[in-house]
C-alpha cells in the first residue's frame, strides 16, 4: 500500500512538472529593449513646420498608438507655452518697426481754420506768433532725419538684435516642451512595462496557487505552502493595483503637456530598434552646447542689444540734424496780412543738447551698466551650460551601466526562478524558496524596463543640454 502511494505522489508530481513546463503564463516576460532609429546625437536637425505631422496609428481597440516623434510634433502644435513664445517673438518684431519709423519721412497734414479779432496780439503763453488773423487753410508739414550721429541707427540695431533674442527664445521654449514630452513619455512607458510585469506576475502566481490548492486538498502540500502561495498571490495583486494607478497618472501629465484638455487613452510604443550610441566623453558636447543652446544665444543677443543701447544712449549727447519743408494754401483770409494764397518753404535744423540736468549723462551711465550686467549673465550662464551639459552625460553613463546589470540581473533571475520551480515541484524544496527566486525575478524585470527607459530620456536630455533640435 505505501509503494502505491509513493508511485501516486510521483506520478502527480512529474504531472505538475509537465504541465509547467507547458504553460507559458508561468514564465514572467523580459523588459524590452528601448530602441531608436539611429543615434539621436548624431541626427540632423530638421525643421517641423515642412513636414506634416504624422497620424497616431489606430488598433482595432479603442486605444490609439503613438510613437514618441509623434508626441513631440503634437505637443510643439498644441501646447500652447509654444504659441506664447511666438506671440512674444511677433511682438518684438513690431518694436523694431517702432524704432525704425524714426529714419523714415514724417508727414502730416493739417487743416486750419480760425475766428478771430483781426490783428489782435497773444500777450501771454509761450513765445510763438502772437498775431492772430481770421482764415482757414490747409497745407502738408514734412520732416526727415538727416542725421543723429547713430543714435536712431543704434536703436533700431538693438531691437533687431532684442527680435533675435525673443526667437531664441521661442526655439528654447520649443526644446522645453519636447523634453517635456520625452520625460512624461518615458515615464508611460516605464509604466506601461511595470503593469505588464505586474499582471503576468498575478496570472503566474495564481497558477501556483491553484495547482497548489488541489494539491493541498489532496494532502500532498501543506496548508503552509497554501498561505504562502496566497500571500504571493495578494502581493502581486497590490502590485498590479499600483502598476495600474501610476500607468493612470502618467497617461493624465502625457495629455496636459500635448495640451489637451482632457485625459487621452494612448497606447506608446518604442518604434526603435536599438539603444542609442553615448559619445565617449561630454567635451565636445560641452562645445556644441556652448554653440548651440538657444537660451545661450538669446544672451548674447540681449548682450549685442544692451551694447547698441548703451552707445545710442551716449549719442544723445550729439546734435541731430533734421530737414524741414511745409506747403499749403489759404483760399480764406484777409489780403492784408496773406499776400498769396498758398505757401511753402523748405529749411534745416540743427539741434544741439547743452543742458537738461545730466539726464543724458545718467542715462549713459545707466545703459552701460546694463550692458555689463548682460555680459555677466551670459558667462554665468555658458558656465552653467557646461556644467548641466557634463552631469548629463555622466548620469546617461550610469543608466547605460544600470541597462546592462539589469539585464544580466534579469537572466540570472529567470535562471533562478526555473530552477526554484524544480526543485518546489521534486519537493526538494519550500515554497518559500519559490515566493523568494518569484519575487527576485519580478523586481528584476521591473528593474530592466526602468533602466532602458531612464537611459533613453537621459539621452533626451543629453540632446536637450546641448541644443540638438527635436
Amino acid at each position: 500500500m505505501q509503494t502505491n502511494q509513493k508511485i501516486a505522489i510521483l506520478l502527480l508530481l512529474f504531472a505538475s512538472a509537465g504541465l509547467s513546463a507547458q504553460a507559458p503564463a508561468h514564465e514572467l516576460p523580459s523588459a524590452p529593449v528601448a530602441q531608436l532609429t539611429q543615434p539621436l546625437l548624431l541626427r540632423e536637425a530638421h525643421s517641423s513646420s515642412n513636414s506634416a505631422i504624422p497620424l497616431p496609428l489606430t488598433t482595432g481597440t479603442s486605444l490609439t498608438l503613438l510613437t514618441r516623434q509623434q508626441a513631440e510634433q503634437i505637443a510643439l502644435e498644441n501646447n500652447p507655452r509654444i504659441h506664447i513664445s511666438q506671440l512674444i517673438a511677433k511682438v518684438q518684431h513690431q518694436a523694431v518697426r517702432e524704432r525704425r519709423a524714426d529714419e523714415l519721412p514724417d508727414l502730416n497734414g493739417n487743416l486750419t481754420t480760425v475766428e478771430a479779432n483781426d490783428g489782435s496780439r497773444i500777450s501771454s503763453g509761450s513765445l510763438t506768433a502772437s498775431r492772430l488773423l481770421v482764415h482757414a487753410g490747409g497745407g502738408l508739414q514734412l520732416s526727415q532725419l538727416i542725421t543723429d550721429f547713430g543714435h536712431t541707427p543704434n536703436l533700431v540695431a538693438s531691437a533687431k538684435l532684442q527680435e533675435k533674442a525673443r526667437l531664441a527664445d521661442a526655439e528654447a521654449s520649443r526644446q522645453d516642451i519636447v523634453l517635456a514630452t520625452d520625460q512624461v513619455f518615458y515615464a508611460v512607458i516605464e509604466a506601461q512595462e511595470t503593469l505588464k510585469v505586474a499582471t503576468q506576475t498575478v496570472a503566474t502566481r495564481q497558477s501556483l496557487t491553484d495547482r497548489v490548492s488541489a494539491l493541498t486538498a489532496s494532502k500532498l502540500k501543506s496548508d503552509l505552502d497554501l498561505s504562502f502561495a496566497q500571500v504571493n498571490l495578494s502581493q502581486a495583486k497590490l502590485l498590479e493595483l499600483n502598476a495600474q494607478n501610476s500607468l493612470d497618472a502618467a497617461k493624465a501629465a502625457f495629455s496636459a503637456v500635448l495640451g489637451y484638455e482632457r485625459q487621452m487613452d494612448f497606447q506608446l510604443v518604442d518604434d526603435t530598434n536599438s539603444l542609442p550610441v553615448l559619445p565617449p566623453n561630454a567635451d565636445t558636447l560641452i562645445a556644441q552646447a556652448i554653440q548651440n543652446r538657444p537660451d545661450l544665444q538669446s544672451l548674447r543677443f540681449n548682450e549685442q542689444a544692451a551694447q547698441k543701447f548703451s552707445k545710442a544712449q551716449h549719442e544723445q549727447l550729439l546734435p541731430t540734424i533734421n530737414a524741414l519743408g511745409v506747403v499749403g494754401k489759404t483760399p480764406v483770409g484777409s489780403s492784408q496780412y496773406f499776400t498769396t494764397n498758398w505757401y511753402g518753404a523748405v529749411g534745416g535744423n540743427i539741434s544741439v543738447p547743452i543742458f537738461n540736468g545730466f539726464r543724458f549723462a545718467a542715462q549713459a551711465s545707466e545703459a552701460s551698466l546694463q550692458a555689463q550686467a548682460a555680459s555677466e549673465q551670459t558667462r554665468a550662464l555658458r558656465e552653467q551650460v557646461a556644467r548641466d551639459v557634463r552631469t548629463a552625460w555622466l548620469n546617461a553613463n550610469t543608466a547605460l551601466q544600470r541597462v546592462t546589470v539589469t539585464g544580466e540581473l534579469l537572466k540570472q533571475a529567470n535562471s533562478a526562478l526555473d530552477l526554484a520551480k524544480t526543485r518546489y515541484d521534486l519537493g526538494l524544496s519550500s515554497i518559500v524558496e519559490l515566493s523568494q527566486a518569484e519575487l527576485q525575478q519580478t523586481e528584476a524585470a521591473i528593474g530592466n524596463a526602468n533602466a532602458q527607459a531612464q537611459y533613453s530620456f537621459a539621452i533626451s536630455t543629453i540632446n536637450f543640454q546641448t541644443g540638438v533640435q527635436p
